[in-house]
């Protein structure tokens, strides 16, 4: 299920929940085709991105979207951060983030291997692809990510 809601005042939340219960899930797959580009991805408001060879970590905040794409999606969202830390004008960032965007342009073309990880504590990401390879994940690594929820702990009243 795939829910939007947009506020007058431009506020937009979405989200996609699959029905069912599901198990803390890591998702793994090897980007070394401009084919494997075309692999489609789930993100829900609970599912971190890692893309390990280019030291990219996209975990969830209160704010965070879900959406569906493909890796080259990703990879778009991933160049637009990029953008914006290349006008910052801190010489030691925007060289970082040049290599970055340099590395994404040559695994469009095939030449350089990433790898695209999703991990879901709540189960509700998916990169769907014959090459993507899915397995459980152990109680102590769903322990540690993010949600994306806000919780609100009962303190004790004196």
């Amino acid at each position: 299920m795939h829910i939007t809601t947009i506020c007058d005042c431009g506020f937009r939340y979405t989200d996609t929940l699959i029905l069912s219960q599901r198990e803390p899930v890591h998702y793994e797959m090897k980007v070394r085709t401009i084919d494997d580009l075309d692999a489609r991805v789930v993100r829900s408001t609970s599912g971190t991105i890692r893309i390990p060879e280019l030291g990219i970590d996209i975990e969830p905040g209160p704010a965070s979207e879900s959406f569906i794409s493909n890796i080259e999606g990703v990879l778009e969202r991933v160049e637009e951060i990029l953008g914006m830390v290349t006008r910052w004008g801190e010489k030691d960032k925007t060289a970082q983030a040049v290599e970055l965007l340099s590395n994404i342009e040559r695994t469009r073309t095939g030449a350089y291997e990433i790898t695209l990880v999703i991990e879901d504590p709540l189960g509700n990401s998916a990169i769907i692809a014959e090459k993507a390879v899915c397995r459980k994940l152990t109680g102590d690594e769903a322990d540690l990510l993010k949600t994306g929820m806000i919780v609100f702990e009962k303190g004790e009243v004196e």
